[in-house]
């Protein structure tokens, strides 16, 4: 692999509560998920951050989520597809106004916590989502790429609807032997260990496998890996798999 790109979650403070080190991050990745409100972020929070991203280069993504701060958008809402069309919507026009205030376009889409996993298998929420996002592109004329997990439905969903679907990695959770990733309600979810981390996503950038918790190797294409910006250590983290990936002759480089 020539070239990868690096994103983490962004803009996810709200009020008088801070959550990561955005200003960090957004030094090491090359794109942004930038909260839009729903899930975290508060309007000065949102507004700073995408000026942030512009500020170093990094492209700006929509991290859309069910309507839940109150749960960190963590929870699945079984809200009809209507509605969270809706919701959908609402999130890409308020980031796009921020993202063009500050000088750039939202250029890309990440769905967020239960959503993101809520489109691996749930018909209906990843239609109404696709479905919105394909509808916004064709408003906009630009092409607005997706960001999900390798073997979720909602990528089948994305290439019908013309869109551009793009598989990701997550550098700092456990995988489950079938891909999917180790529910937070389990001790071992997240991996704690830069050394780990790294080997695991050089893995996965030369030979394209991820070992899952129980050593089974999972075959993937991954044109993304996530770092989370909100766990501990995560800059030095996400500054570690930068600097290793470099080294190997892997350019850092936005999908979108």
């Amino acid at each position: 692999m020539a070239h990868i790109d690096m994103n983490s979650d962004v803009g996810e403070s709200f009020g008088n509560w801070t959550i990561g080190d955005d200003a960090a991050i957004l030094r090491t990745v090359s794109s942004a998920n930038i909260a839009c409100g729903f899930h975290a972020g508060d309007p000065m929070t949102i507004r700073a951050t995408a000026a942030e991203a512009v500020a170093n280069e990094v492209t700006i993504g929509a991290h859309i989520g069910y309507r839940d701060l109150a749960g960190f958008g963590r929870r699945h809402l079984e809200c009809s597809p209507e509605e969270l069309a809706a919701d959908v919507l609402y999130q890409l026009g308020a980031l796009e106004g921020i993202a063009g205030a500050v000088g750039s376009h939202i250029r890309y889409v990440k769905p967020h916590g239960a959503l993101y996993h809520s489109m691996i298998s749930h018909t209906g929420h990843a239609h109404a989502v696709i479905d919105t996002i394909a509808e916004y592109q064709s408003s906009t004329g630009r092409e607005l790429p997706v960001l999900l997990l390798p073997g979720s439905i909602a990528l089948d969903y994305a290439a019908e609807a013309g869109l551009r679907g793009v598989s990701e990695a997550f550098a700092d959770r456990s995988y489950n032997p079938d891909g999917t990733l180790v529910s937070r309600r389990e001790p071992d979810a997240v991996l704690h260990d830069t050394d780990q981390v790294v080997e695991n996503m050089l893995r996965l950038a030369e030979d394209s496998v991820l070992i899952a918790r129980d050593g089974t190797r999972i075959e993937t294409q991954a044109e993304s890996i996530c770092t989370h910006g909100d766990t501990a250590g995560a800059v030095a983290m996400a500054q570690a798999v930068r600097s290793a990936l470099q080294d190997a002759g892997i350019d850092i480089r936005s999908f979108a």
